[in-house]
């Protein structure tokens, strides 16, 4: 008995060919790879291509520097700090709105954010030191703005409370913390900085 065989190719997988914002969307979060995990001296357009599996032309042709890639993925992948907790209290809503900024701050990206800044030469660095002022330091100001307003209407704010100095205590203490001492904001450590700083600074004159 004679058996026939028949061999057959398999089917090459194809990827489908994406355009528009989809196509954007795999290069910017290949470029964000590429941050995690070679740096920022270490990514290279044509690397983020291949991640991306496109061509570097696709790559330039939206972006014509690093910079300008680096910069977008870093945007487009930041948490949004957009609403001022509301939980009753202002020791509470300071924690949660601490919390929250920690987490952007220790998120995937504002990992690639920092690391990009250490590697950048000056002139570079000033670029995405804006690019944390607004994405993150300047929301977080906002959103504070709104919490000690809402702590004056309680009475539990001083009425003059609502100045710069105040607003940028708690950013300020945060990137200073963590850059020079290495403070990595557990929640033990934002509840500290909250009671001992920024509740004594913000009551009401008791005397």
């Amino acid at each position: 008995m004679v058996t026939s065989r028949w061999t057959v190719a398999p089917a090459q997988a194809t990827s489908p060919r994406r355009r528009g914002a989809v196509l954007e969307r795999a290069i910017l979060d290949a470029a964000l790879e590429q941050l995690s995990t070679v740096g920022w001296n270490g990514l290279t357009m044509e690397g983020v291509a291949a991640g991306a599996q496109t061509g570097k032309a696709a790559v330039y042709r939206r972006w014509p520097s690093k910079e300008d890639l680096v910069a977008d993925a870093l945007q487009a992948a930041l948490p949004r700090l957009e609403e001022a907790p509301d939980l009753g209290t202002l020791r509470e809503d300071l924690l949660a709105l601490c919390r929250t900024a920690r987490d952007a701050m220790f998120s995937r990206p504002g990992f690639a954010l920092r690391a990009v800044i250490h590697e950048c030469d000056p002139a570079q660095v000033e670029r995405f030191q804006g690019l944390i002022f607004e994405s993150v330091v300047r929301p977080t100001v906002e959103l504070l703005h709104q919490v000690i307003s809402r702590g004056i209407e309680r009475g539990e704010v001083r009425p003059d409370a609502t100045n710069g100095y105040v607003f940028d205590a708690v950013p300020a203490m945060m990137m200073y913390r963590s850059k020079i001492r290495g403070c990595e904001w557990e929640d033990l450590e934002l509840e500290e900085m909250v009671d001992q700083l920024m509740l004594p600074l913000l009551r009401p004159d008791r005397g």
